[in-house]
């Protein structure tokens, strides 16, 4: 049983699991909207939000942090730090939101569409 067992797994083992969820950040923060399986987006979407929280503050230290989730991409923090976070410096939280689009036509896996709102 998965009673109160947080998170999904998406049929990976974990190193595999945080590489995905990695390059999909990485993917959506270039592009500001990415079309994936509904699991993998709602699996994005806590993690994007915390990295906009720690963007929004702008310290060094904020920075650091970015790079280290991020792999080290200074194009992408530097996109989070100088674009994405002002526009969205009065919000307080919901920056992205997951449409369900329908299915995929290769395995009927249903899939969404994440975006920056």
């Amino acid at each position: 049983m998965r009673h109160r067992v947080a998170g999904r797994k998406l049929g990976r083992v974990r190193r595999q699991r945080t590489a995905l969820v990695r390059s999909l950040l990485t993917a959506l923060i270039l592009h500001e909207r990415i079309e994936t399986t509904e699991a993998k987006a709602k699996t994005l979407k806590p993690h994007i939000e915390k990295l906009m929280t720690t963007a929004k503050l702008g310290s060094l230290a904020a920075k650091q942090r970015l790079l280290k989730e991020l792999y080290n991409n200074q194009i992408v923090v530097k996109k989070m730090t100088q674009v994405l976070a002002p526009r969205y410096k009065d919000r307080v939280g919901g920056y992205v939101r997951v449409v369900k689009k329908g299915f995929r036509a290769g395995d009927a896996a249903p899939v969404a569409i994440i975006e920056f709102v």
